[in-house]
């Protein structure tokens, strides 16, 4: 069953022994307030332990945790209790978590923060915060990088809880993702309301990537932009990408004259914000096990706006 934005780590949890959850669910199938509905649902145990479960954070409405005794319950709600412990509200000032079912985690990413660890870095990343989330729950869950954006790229990024979903979505990643969008706003007024850009991007061998019309010297890039909104100088732009190379569309928005906010990398000013002005907005794909359509949205960072005049 889907869970959406379930839980928090306590210290030390790593060093607890692993008990196995005990869930008990009940169906809601008339309204009713939570606590006389857990009355009514759980008759073999002593009124103080369902409050006490309660008050624990040990009971769940359709999967977020509540305390709240009077909370109202409607035809179709799904009641969960936690004998074990109590349920875990994900909370992370540099990751939010969007989604989350048996096979993927979709969540969004703060800027600044590496998608994944390197030779010098290997926690503190949104893959090691996300990992120490699933092993939470059980310490031999695994955890795997689909894709990744860059550092200083804030937005949507999603994850996969088994090899097999990983696979399923590296392995035919074209087909399986439907659209990828983000929010740009770029140095200067852009003259076009919208436009393509198609080249080929290779890397020099200090690992600057650059745009080249060779084909032969590089892999094929296709990215597609609109105008959202111009002023102060700036020009916000809705970018979609037909494939996904590195540092493609900062490469793509130097290429055409006006490179994104803050990217001193590929010949911007300082930016007012102090951040790179890019954001992954939408992911849209089939889900890796079911092929249902999965379509997540995230805002237009607010500080985006100063750029460009307010909305």
């Amino acid at each position: 069953m889907p869970r959406q934005n379930r839980y928090t780590s306590k210290p030390g949890a790593h060093n607890a022994p692993f008990r196995p959850d005990v869930i008990e669910r009940y169906p809601v199938k008339g309204d009713s307030q939570l606590l006389q509905f857990l009355f009514d649902s759980m008759p073999q145990r002593k009124r103080t332990t369902v409050k006490e479960l309660l008050k624990h954070n040990q009971v769940a409405v359709n999967g977020m945790p509540v305390t709240q005794f009077n909370r109202e319950l409607h035809e179709g709600d799904k009641v969960e209790v936690n004998l074990t412990r109590e349920f875990r509200v994900f909370s992370n000032r540099r990751v939010k978590l969007v989604y989350e079912d048996d096979d993927i985690i979709v969540i969004e990413k703060g800027y600044g923060l590496l998608s994944m660890g390197t030779d010098r870095v290997k926690d503190g990343t949104a893959y090691s915060i996300m990992r120490d989330y699933v092993k939470w729950a059980n310490p031999r869950n695994k955890l795997f990088i689909v894709h990744r954006l860059d550092r200083d790229t804030s937005g949507l990024m999603m994850l996969a809880k088994t090899e097999e979903a990983k696979e399923a979505m590296q392995h035919n990643w074209n087909n399986m993702v439907l659209s990828r969008k983000y929010i740009a706003v770029v140095e200067g007024e852009v003259e076009k309301d919208e436009g393509e850009i198609r080249s080929y991007l290779a890397e020099t061998s200090q690992y600057e990537v650059y745009s080249t019309q060779n084909p032969e010297e590089g892999e094929l890039a296709v990215t597609r932009y609109k105008v959202l909104k111009r002023g102060l100088g700036h020009t916000m732009l809705e970018v979609e990408l037909d494939t996904g190379r590195k540092n493609q569309i900062r490469v793509h928005m130097k290429e055409l004259g006006h490179p994104i906010s803050g990217d001193r990398k590929y010949g911007a000013k300082a930016s007012m914000i102090h951040r790179l002005a890019l954001h992954a907005q939408t992911l849209r794909f089939a889900h890796p096990s079911t092929r249902r359509d999965m379509n997540f949205t995230t805002p237009i960072p607010g500080s985006f706006y100063k750029l460009v005049g307010g909305k």
